[in-house]
């Protein structure tokens, strides 16, 4: 497999140093959820009810908080935007292991609607700092970055809070993410191109065209206001396929523990999770170096259809082979949503969009747990499976038909050819024009830790 793409895009400037940046920087927010499930439960002596209570609060916040960050990375450019967050985290983790449990849900509340917007953050840095041609590499190594920060952020966060204590787990993230917030002001990455021409200038030139660094988004030559995000079917399209697709991850990671646990085997939970992992590197390893990436539309539908029969695997041992066909396309379909989501809105409100991109995902996580909860409870563990993958499969099916049907009265008149091309191009999802996850988030239940999914 050619690498050439990935050593293209990181000899552009900057792109090295805000990839490591991101892998330490998400390492504290990926342990943020199983610390704070283990306080609750050990700390506070708590039941994981009580648990589960506490991190959908902060997720419904990091939800709706999402959008709002990245539009005040629009309107302020990063370093006035991100100096909030830096002192929220700051104060409400330094603070989370001394507040009783009522106090905790408000703290992780405001963590979610004032947290540090990393995902967002490198994803706006690197489709920033690339041309276009090269952003389906630069993305695909950005979800593998997600993966390598999800297999050390819960690992660390467990082996703290049980090991040590919650209290110091928890002043740990606070320190950590200050950490981080302070890094991402001092290396200040671009989060818009140097510029933004009228016409398309040619790959060459684009390709080696180093970011100015001078025409930030802080400059006062900046517009007052960014542009707003043109809330169109396709947006919403690409948007539905983020969310459904951590449908199907959360759903997966639920599944996989009760599996075990049904089975008798609940030692091999690392090591089907650190497959499943290792099968979502190599997929996106992939995906970033092939030439033509396929749709987001295309990619759920494999995802749901190679989700679904995974519980039918009849032992612990056979669950890590079957969790390696649909882990081959987790970090694809991350990629490809982030991929379209920078080719349907305008630089200067790529911040917001981005910002939706996160609730999406975040939306999902918080919907895919309970499904597959709900059908485990009273089927039984192959049953989650099943229905999220069949979920997947359903709602992939329903965007192509919302699809074809937009695509074919345009191509009944010849002033539709253009209106088709762009249905082919993003509606199914950033072929061509478009051509990243949670990221899970855990779902904060017994066990599962979601891991691709800001």
């Amino acid at each position: 497999m050619p690498l050439t793409p990935y050593r293209r895009v990181l000899a552009v400037p900057g792109v090295r140093s805000l990839t490591l940046l991101g892998v330490l920087a998400r390492v504290p927010h990926t342990a943020m959820s199983v610390v704070l499930t283990v306080h609750v439960v050990q700390g506070l002596h708590r039941g994981y009810a009580a648990a589960g209570l506490v991190v959908s609060v902060m997720t419904v916040g990091s939800a709706l908080g999402s959008p709002w960050r990245g539009r005040m990375v629009d309107r302020l450019g990063l370093r006035r935007a991100l100096l909030p967050s830096v002192v929220a985290e700051g104060a409400v983790w330094s603070a989370s292991p001394f507040l009783p449990f009522e106090g905790l849900l408000v703290a992780v509340l405001v963590a979610g609607l004032l947290g540090l917007p990393v995902f967002t953050v490198t994803r706006l840095g690197l489709a920033a700092l690339v041309p276009e041609v090269q952003r389906r590499a630069a993305f695909a190594l950005d979800s593998m970055a997600v993966e390598v920060s999800f297999m050390a952020g819960p690992a660390l966060g467990v082996v703290v809070a049980t090991s040590v204590s919650t209290h110091v787990a928890l002043l740990g993230i606070a320190v950590t993410s200050v950490l981080a917030g302070i890094a991402l002001m001092v290396q200040d990455p671009p989060v818009r191109a140097p510029q933004e021409p009228a016409v398309a200038a040619p790959l060459e030139h684009a390709a080696s065209a180093a970011p100015d660094r001078t025409a930030g988004p802080a400059r006062p030559a900046r517009p007052a206001r960014p542009a707003k995000v043109p809330v169109t079917p396709r947006l919403l399209v690409v948007l539905a396929v983020t969310a459904a697709s951590t449908v199907v991850l959360a759903g997966t990671d639920v599944s996989i523990v009760a599996s075990l646990r049904e089975s008798h085997q609940p030692g091999l939970t690392g090591l089907v999770t650190a497959v499943w992992a290792l099968a979502s590197l190599v997929g996106g390893l992939v995906y970033g170096a092939v030439p033509r990436g396929g749709t987001p539309l295309v990619l759920l539908l494999g995802l749901g259809a190679l989700t679904a029969p995974v519980g039918l695997a009849p032992d612990g041992w056979w669950l890590v082979l079957t969790v390696v066909p649909a882990g081959l396309l987790c970090a694809p379909v991350m990629t490809a949503t982030s991929e379209a989501i920078t080719a349907l809105v305008p630089e200067r409100a790529r911040g917001e969009a981005m910002g939706w991109h996160g609730s999406a995902l975040t939306t999902g996580v918080a919907l895919g747990a309970p499904l597959a909860g709900v059908a485990i409870d009273r089927t039984g563990a192959w049953a989650g499976f099943g229905v999220v993958g069949v979920a997947g499969v359903l709602l992939a099916l329903l965007g192509l038909l919302v699809v074809r049907i937009r695509r074919g009265p345009a191509a009944a008149t010849g002033a539709g050819v253009e209106a088709v091309d762009e249905a082919e191009q993003v509606g199914v999802g950033a072929v061509g024009a478009a051509a990243e996850a949670v990221e899970r988030v855990a779902p904060g239940a017994p066990g599962p830790v979601s891991s691709r999914t800001p």
